[in-house]
């Protein structure tokens, strides 16, 4: 499943696994955040309702992008000024897009009264779900 978010003033095509650098973000490297503003979901041609979607993401660094010089002259006028500016940037990597595989979860970990057994089997079905 793909969607289309928007973060920082711009426009990101993600799916699961994929690494984006996107415009600095509160957190610190290992910090799990939700990409809350979804434009467009789908999975192969068909579009799902891009409400009820949501994108996990995990913080891998805080960097800063590629340098970029700013020189600025004028002719004749002995006039040359060289700055430079680093943009602030975080890494993400795209853990779940999807709503579905979320709230599961939530509803497993919900029941506080449950019986050892149950609790096992609770615990093999979320290590599946997360690849442990």
């Amino acid at each position: 499943m793909f969607a289309v978010v928007r973060t920082g003033g711009k426009q990101y095509r993600v799916a699961a696994g994929d690494k984006i650098a996107v415009e600095k973000l509160a957190g610190d490297a290992g910090d799990t955040i939700t990409l809350g503003d979804v434009l467009l979901a789908g999975e192969g041609g068909d579009l799902a309702d891009a409400a009820k979607v949501t994108v996990s993401a995990e913080i891998i660094a805080q960097a800063k992008s590629e340098k970029v010089v700013v020189f600025k002259k004028r002719r004749r006028h002995n006039y040359r000024r060289k700055n430079g500016h680093r943009q602030q940037m975080t890494l993400l990597r795209i853990l779940s897009v999807g709503g579905e595989e979320k709230k599961a979860k939530k509803t497993a970990a919900a029941k506080p009264a449950a019986q050892p057994a149950e609790v096992a089997a609770a615990e093999t079905a979320a290590a599946e779900v997360t690849g442990e």
